[in-house]
């Protein structure tokens, strides 16, 4: 995102999110790398969640990712 990132009202409407709600994380790094997160079932279930931030802040919904795990089923050994 370089620059463009600084300049979009979302993520400084994420960044007041996190402030207001007491972040007091260390802020080092690069900070140009936007995160994400999967949930992978076992054997060949493949993805069952993807979530790539789309702007700096963007959360992944809670109950998409309880509802992703709940479809995991066991590897058979």
């Amino acid at each position: 995102m370089m620059m463009s990132g600084f300049f979009r009202i979302g993520v400084w409407q994420n960044f007041l999110r996190a402030w207001r709600s007491g972040f007091s994380g260390n802020l080092e790094g690069e900070g140009f790398t936007l995160g994400g997160v999967y949930v992978i079932g076992a054997g060949r279930q493949g993805v069952l969640l993807e979530h790539r931030e789309k702007e700096f802040g963007d959360k992944v919904s809670l109950p998409s990712v309880l509802e992703a795990v709940e479809k995991i089923k066991p590897q058979a050994s």
